[in-house]
């Protein structure tokens, strides 16, 4: 069965990204360019575009003109990366922005996570991270205060809090990873200039001790265009899997 247009020129512009004809930042022919190469009315070519736009593969439209975006940067799972270890080994400059630490109550999903008391006292970050100075993932960590104690002594703007909490010796030792999606809520959208109830990736994560101490609970929120994961395995060494139930509660 003959595709319809809109989606026979998706893929031909696809094609196009993809096979580096149309390298990153190169500008996207306009509306009427590509009417006039594909003998095609407006309206197959701006699904077209549309459609390319919700994959990621080019940016801009709404006055600005489209260009064709950098590819989605995978971030691994099988090893223990902070935000800023992974972006600088992919060639990106990581950035932050501190918007709040304290110490509060846990509540009963840190606390749960955390094997401690929903009145019991955590040390909350909330920061915006950034890939090349674009808003990327907005982090929620939650520590033990043994492990998050040493954080008021550090600028938490200035780098990786995952770097200096090793330097001042709390044992994090190894992680556990849970991804699915969620729909953005204000503050996300706020952090990251997009609309709340926007699509995004979310890796939540238990820090543990080398005795199996939890140390902290982390919830990261990832705009999907900028960041995904990676997971490899082989026949002889597949990394476990498990089967776990999606929450709303944040």
């Amino acid at each position: 069965m003959k595709l319809a247009l809109h989606v026979q020129l998706r893929d031909e512009l696809r094609h196009r990204i993809e096979s580096g004809l149309w390298p990153e930042g190169a500008p996207v022919p306009s509306e009427a360019e590509l009417c006039k190469e594909f003998g095609a009315s407006r309206g197959p070519v701006r699904q077209a575009l549309a459609a390319l736009r919700s994959e990621g593969l080019i940016a801009g439209g709404r006055g600005k003109s489209p260009v064709v975006r950098p590819a989605v940067v995978s971030q691994s799972v099988e090893t223990f990366l902070s935000f800023t270890d992974w972006a600088e080994t992919m060639g990106k400059v990581p950035g932050q922005k501190t918007v709040e630490i304290a110490k509060r109550a846990a509540g009963l999903v840190v606390g749960e996570q955390l094997g401690i008391g929903a009145d019991d006292p955590v040390v909350a970050l909330l920061r915006l991270r950034s890939l090349d100075g674009e808003p990327a993932m907005v982090e929620r960590s939650h520590f033990v205060p043994t492990a998050g104690q040493p954080l008021f002594d550090f600028d938490t703007d200035s780098g990786s809090t995952f770097r200096y909490l090793l330097g001042a010796g709390v044992d994090l030792h190894s992680a556990r990873h849970i991804i699915d999606a969620v729909a953005a809520d204000d503050t996300d959208a706020v952090l990251l200039g997009i609309a709340a109830g926007a699509p995004l990736l979310r890796e939540r994560r238990v820090t543990f001790s080398s005795n199996g101490e939890p140390l902290e609970y982390a919830d990261d929120r990832y705009r999907p265009e900028l960041a995904n994961f990676m997971i490899s395995n082989t026949l002889h060494g597949r990394a476990p899997v498990a089967r776990v139930q999606s929450t709303t509660t944040s």
